[in-house]
């Protein structure tokens, strides 16, 4: 079968050395992205994703936290900015219009997780992503709140989805795509499956499994091997995919591929 949608690369041999040769140099021209996460049990996430942001190569970032965590990281994470939260701590419905206009300032947003469970945090989120344009990342438990609602991010333009495989298989299952995604799945198989499922959705995915990074995009597929462990992978992933994608609109393909070769 000729798969000449699907592409290779490793460290070594990346796929678009051209485009990781050709990164910003002022941070004025680097983009800004905003980051949301966090709950009153913790905001690991949203700070990991800050760090790498800068790491990444980010011009400006600014970090939404729920108001909660004022006291307690306001002094030692001065990058965070606080927003209304619910009484057991999580993002507030009341938040929604400063999220938005904090979305109207970045050239992209992450949702990075840390979330937790809580049924008026989900609803703000489906409205933000609802009423707002901006480009959009989401990651660990940012990505899982849509897992039952999943065409409103696999259909929403300037989506990227940096997704565990078990939530792929969610997203799947739950908009009955006519083929499985099944843990025992060969990387050919998966190739060709993801191949599919991106001609089918709009949305950007990334995804690890078998030893490989997994970037979809319009049915094209590129593969980058790794050995890496990473406890947070998605994390990384997604604020190093959403960062080169920022600085590079035009080529969501290219610039996602190229943000996992240049993170290794």
């Amino acid at each position: 079968m000729d798969r000449d949608y699907w592409n290779k690369q490793t460290a070594n041999e990346p796929l678009f050395p051209d485009l990781i040769w050709s990164r910003p140099q002022m941070k004025s021209q680097a983009g800004k992205l905003l980051i949301i996460g966090g709950n009153a049990h913790g905001f690991a996430a949203a700070a990991e994703s800050y760090a790498e942001a800068v790491k990444a190569g980010a011009g400006s970032v600014r970090v939404l936290l729920p108001d909660v965590l004022r006291k307690t990281v306001g002094k030692v994470f001065e990058a965070g900015e606080f927003v209304p939260s619910t009484p057991s701590g999580s993002f507030s419905m009341k938040a929604l219009a400063e999220i938005i206009d904090s979305a109207a300032w970045a050239d992209s947003v992450i949702l990075a997780g840390d979330f937790g469970h809580n049924s008026e945090t989900a609803i703000l989120l489906e409205k933000f992503l609802s009423k707002s344009t901006a480009p959009v990342t989401l990651a660990q438990d940012g990505l899982a709140y849509f897992t039952k609602t999943p065409l409103s991010i696999l259909e929403r333009p300037n989506t990227l989805l940096a997704a565990e495989f078990t939530q792929l298989q969610k997203l799947a299952t739950t908009v009955r795509f006519p083929k499985a995604f099944t843990s025992d799945m060969d990387l050919l198989r998966l190739v060709d499956q993801l191949h599919e499922f991106s001609l089918a959705y709009p949305a950007f995915i990334v995804v690890r499994h078998l030893n490989n990074d997994f970037v979809a995009v319009s049915g094209r597929l590129s593969t980058t091997n790794t050995k890496e462990e990473f406890s947070s992978w998605s994390i990384t992933a997604a604020t190093h995919a959403c960062v080169w994608l920022m600085q590079n609109p035009a080529k969501p393909f290219e610039a996602i591929t190229s943000a996992l070769v240049a993170k290794v």
